[in-house]
C-alpha cells in the first residue's frame, strides 16, 4: 500500500504511562521516521515527543470553570499541583458542579470539550485519525460519530472499556455481553460510585453504532469480546493487529554486562516484573507476586534474591525478607531492555491482560517467562514451549513454576531461546507498523 502523503493524528491519554501510551508513541515515532506527517493529540503532554499537542480541554471550558481551575492550579494535566487528589476533586467540582454531580451519581465523565477541536490541532488537517485508550476524562466519546464522518477513524482497543459500563477489564462478570447493569464491581477501574453502568454502556454503544468507526484489537481474545458484545456488527470494520516489539532493541544479550551497566548485584537471583503502578492496580496481580516471592526465596536457600518492579516509584521495601526494588518509569527502551536482560526470570502474574507487551519484550530479550494464563497472553506464550503459564491468582503455582525453571537449566535455556525466536518471528514492531500503514492507505483510498 502507498502511505506517502498520509497525515496521521493519533489520540492518546498521555506521553507517559503504560502499554497503550507506549504503543501510540512508538507508532508516532516510526511514522515520523518514514517521513509521514504524524501528530499526537494527548490528554496530558509532558513534552517527550515532537509534534505532540495537548487537547485543549481547559481552554474550551466556560469562563467560570476556567477561573476556578486556574485558581486550583488545574490548567494542565501534565503539571498538576502537589495538593491531594481530594483537594483537586473539590476544585473540579466547584468549577463544574453539574458535571461532578453526574459523576457522583455514577455517570462516567465524557465532558471533554476540547475533543471538538481535534482536527485543528495538527499543522495540517489529518487524513487519518487513530484513537487509543479513551478513558481518563480527556476525550468525549460522544464525538466519535462526528469525527468519523469527517475523517476516516480507527480506534485501537487496549482493554475492554469501550464494551463495558465503566471497567477496563470485567474479570469474571459477563454483563458486558448484554449492555451492563446490576454491576457487581463498581470499584474496578474506571470506578464509579453508583451503578449507572447500563447508562454508561448505552452512551458507548450509541457512539459506535453509526457504523463509521473501524476497530482494532491487539489480540484475538479481545476481538472475541467485541464480537460477543455485538459491537462488531455496529462498526465499519474490525481487525486484529498484534502489538509489536522492536527486536533491534529488545534482543538477547549478556546478563553480566547488563547487571554491571545497571549497578545490579552479579550473583543474586534477579526477578523482574514490569507494570505501571502495579501496587495500586487491581489488574496487575501484585498481591500474587507478593505471596509467591517468599516461596521462591525459600526454594533458593543460600542465594540472595532481588525483585525488580519496573514502573513503580517508591522506596525499596522487603517482602518477607526479600528486597523489592522499585524502578520508576524509564523512557529509554534500551535501558528497559537491559533490565530484562539482567533478569534470571520474568514473572507476569496479572489478573487481566489484553495482549502482554511487557511479556513479549522480556521474551525478546531471551528471558524465561512465567505468566498468567489469561486474556491475550496465551497468544504469545505457549505453555512449556515459549514459557510457562499458570492459573490466575495462584501464588503457589507461580512459585512452583519459577522454581522448576530455576532448577532445570536445559528447560530454562530452551524456553528462553524459543521465546525470543517466537517474538522475532510473529511480533516484530515493523509488522505492526506496516499493518497500520496498509490499513490507513486502504481506507484513505490510496490502496
Amino acid at each position: 500500500m502507498q502511505a506517502d502523503g498520509l497525515r496521521v493524528l493519533q489520540v492518546s491519554p498521555s506521553d507517559e504511562g503504560g502499554g497503550a501510551e507506549k504503543v501510540a508513541a512508538d507508532l508516532h515515532l516510526a511514522y515520523r521516521e518514514r517521513g509521514l506527517d504524524s501528530w499526537l493529540a494527548l490528554g496530558a503532554n509532558h513534552g517527550r515527543y515532537p509534534e505532540a499537542v495537548r487537547i485543549p480541554n481547559f481552554e474550551a471550558r466556560g469562563p467560570w470553570a476556567r477561573s476556578v481551575l486556574r485558581a486550583g492550579g488545574l490548567t494542565d494535566p501534565a503539571h498538576l499541583p502537589a495538593s491531594s487528589p481530594t483537594t483537586q476533586r473539590a476544585w473540579r467540582a466547584l468549577a463544574e458542579p453539574g458535571t461532578y454531580a453526574r459523576i457522583a451519581a455514577g455517570y462516567e465523565n465524557f465532558d471533554s470539550p476540547g475533543t471538538d477541536s481535534l482536527l485543528d490541532l495538527p499543522r495540517h488537517r489529518p487524513t487519518i485519525v487513530h484513537l487509543h485508550n479513551l478513558h481518563g476524562s480527556y476525550f468525549d466519546i460522544r464525538a466519535i460519530p462526528r469525527l468519523a464522518a469527517q475523517v476516516p477513524t480507527i480506534a485501537t482497543m487496549h482493554d475492554a472499556w469501550l464494551l463495558t459500563g465503566h471497567c477496563a477489564h470485567p474479570f469474571e462478570c459477563d454483563h458486558w455481553r448484554t449492555g451492563c447493569g446490576d454491576c457487581p464491581h463498581l470499584d474496578t477501574y474506571v470506578a464509579i460510585p453508583r451503578d449507572r453502568s447500563a447508562e454508561n454502556c448505552r452512551v458507548k454503544r450509541d457512539a459506535l453504532s453509526a457504523g463509521l468507526l473501524r476497530l482494532a484489537a491487539p489480540s484475538r481474545w479481545l476481538m472475541r469480546m467485541v464480537e460477543e458484545s455485538g459491537v462488531a456488527g455496529s462498526v465499519a470494520e474490525t481487525r486484529v493487529i498484534p502489538n509489536g516489539v522492536d527486536t533491534d532493541v529488545f534482543r538477547p544479550g549478556d546478563r553480566a554486562q547488563a547487571r554491571q551497566s545497571l549497578g545490579l548485584p552479579h550473583d543474586a537471583l534477579i526477578i523482574v516484573f514490569a507494570a505501571r503502578s502495579a501496587k495500586s492496580s487491581s489488574f496487575k496481580g501484585f498481591e500474587t507476586l507478593e505471596a509467591a516471592l517468599p516461596q521462591i526465596a525459600r526454594g533458593q536457600a543460600g542465594r540472595d534474591v532481588l525483585m525488580l518492579a519496573l514502573g513503580q516509584d517508591e522506596a525499596e521495601t522487603r517482602i518477607d525478607g526479600v528486597p523489592l526494588r522499585s524502578i520508576p518509569f524509564v523512557a529509554d527502551p534500551a535501558i528497559v531492555a537491559d533490565y530484562y536482560r539482567a533478569a534470571d526470570l520474568y514473572l507476569h502474574p496479572v489478573r487481566a491482560e489484553s495482549f502482554g507487551l511487557a511479556v513479549a519484550e522480556a521474551m525478546a530479550c531471551g528471558v524465561p517467562v512465567v505468566a498468567s494464563n489469561v486474556g491475550g497472553i496465551p497468544e504469545i506464550v505457549t505453555d512449556r514451549e515459549t514459557g510457562l503459564l499458570v492459573s490466575v491468582g495462584d501464588a503457589t503455582s507461580l512459585a512452583t513454576a519459577a522454581l522448576s525453571l530455576l532448577a532445570d537449566d536445559e528447560m530454562r535455556h530452551r524456553l528462553a531461546q524459543a521465546g525470543a525466536a517466537r517474538v522475532a518471528r510473529d511480533f516484530p514492531f515493523e509488522r505492526q507498523v506496516e499493518s497500520y500503514l496498509d490499513w490507513y492507505a486502504e481506507i484513505a483510498g490510496r490502496g
